[in-house]
């Protein structure tokens, strides 16, 4: 397996477009499509938000009955969420009108949307956005990098990854897109992702495979400890790369797997370093737990503290705060074994160990936390489990951002 060039259209027969239609925004695309001609294979995760977005419920329906997919519609700037039967009423005009310009069943069409909650869709420019968007399609990075910056909203750049595996002796690629900065909190991957790839792999076990992979990369993020109303994270196999179907868990499954892996860490660690009004990524590794689940939720937790981020983002080596966020995770633990190391690309400095401050210089340790990508390594010395969680620190620019998100 290895990293390539590319995003959603990386793999064997995708093409993707994206389009200005005005939705909310002016002068910037905000309609994205993805197409395949074969029919996929899909898996979907979803929000755990009670209030789910029309969407959510329109692609959740899709992929639980194991419908053929040819296509997803995404729009930026208004949810569809808190719309009521209105709103799913547009999802299905959404996909009416791409199955119209591309010939393809209306419950072939996978619908995306972000931005504002409680505003209604203005149809008449989505439905136009889709006509621009079929007559637009193409293959190639470059088709997929425009897409993925379609379906930005306070995003400040597009997030894209790609890797190349072999199963079943055949080339295959693994691609994706996602958007995601605020509204973000580890309780299934808010945000919006699609992942793409031409393996040939069974209905069952892609879903198993993502669902799984999802506990590991997306639920490990958290910006803002808010969980969306619209959080999707899609993959569509179209199995184009001739390999042997996937239909048990060998070695090809665990190569795929892998490539998925890979993949959605990759967008994952982008999302969290992209956080609204963020300088720096934060990263949080747990080693040395009693369980695995233990050790996701000790990450977790000093990832998601304000107090932490805020340390994070005024570069100070406020190692207290990170144990108070371990000591309220929910998991019984020995404080007097815990110990703490911070580390980026300037060094890796001991700031506590066996539950206790160590002497360090405060130089160093503002030299290692002003760089743009840190990490909080901390040693449970309770077993042989570990987690990793991303973040990013608290700035004034995130209460800005959000103070007048509506306008």
């Amino acid at each position: 397996m290895e990293f390539i060039a590319g995003g959603v259209t990386a793999a064997k027969g995708f093409r993707a477009a994206g389009a200005e239609a005005g939705v909310k925004y002016r002068n910037r695309k905000d309609m994205a499509m993805l197409y395949s001609p074969v029919p996929c294979k899909a898996a979907g995760v979803f929000t755990s938000n009670v209030v789910k977005a029309a969407p959510v419920i329109w692609d959740r329906e899709i992929v639980t009955q194991r419908e053929g997919v040819h296509a997803v519609v995404v729009n930026s700037g208004i949810a569809n969420a808190c719309t009521g039967k209105t709103g799913y009423e547009y999802c299905r005009q959404t996909a009416a009108a791409a199955a119209a310009a591309l010939g393809i069943p209306e419950r072939s069409v996978l619908i995306g949307s972000t931005g504002v909650i409680g505003m209604q869709l203005p149809m008449d420019r989505i439905t136009a956005g889709v006509g621009k968007l079929a007559a637009s399609l193409a293959s190639g990075a470059e088709a997929g990098h425009i897409a993925a910056q379609a379906i930005m909203t306070t995003d400040t750049k597009p997030k894209e990854a790609a890797v190349k595996l072999t199963v079943g002796g055949r080339e295959a690629v693994v691609g994706g897109m996602c958007k995601g900065s605020g509204m973000i909190h580890p309780n299934m991957c808010t945000m919006l992702a699609y992942v793409t790839t031409d393996v040939n792999i069974s209905a069952a076990l892609l879903q198993e495979a993502l669902s799984a992979d999802v506990q590991d990369t997306f639920n490990m993020v958290s910006v803002d400890g808010d969980t969306s109303t619209n959080d999707t994270l899609l993959v569509l196999a179209n199995g184009l790369a001739g390999n042997p179907e996937i239909t048990e868990k060998n070695a090809d499954y665990a190569a795929f797997c892998a490539a998925l892996r890979a993949v959605n860490e990759t967008l994952s660690r982008k999302i969290a370093g992209d956080g609204e009004g963020a300088t720096a990524l934060f990263e949080t590794k747990i080693i040395h737990a009693d369980t695995k689940e233990n050790a996701r939720k000790l990450a977790r937790s000093v990832i998601s503290s304000n107090l932490t981020k805020a340390a994070i983002f005024g570069h100070d080596a406020n190692c207290g705060r990170i144990m108070c966020a371990l000591g309220y995770a929910g998991v019984s633990f020995d404080p007097e074994r815990v110990s703490l190391w911070l580390e980026s690309a300037a060094g890796k400095l001991l700031v506590c160990r066996d539950g206790a401050t160590v002497e360090y210089s405060e130089e160093e340790a503002t030299k290692i936390l002003s760089c743009p990508e840190v990490t909080a390594l901390v040693d449970m010395q309770m077993g042989g489990f570990e987690a990793t969680a991303w973040g990013c620190d608290l700035t004034f620019d995130y209460v800005r951002i959000n103070a007048d998100y509506r306008s």
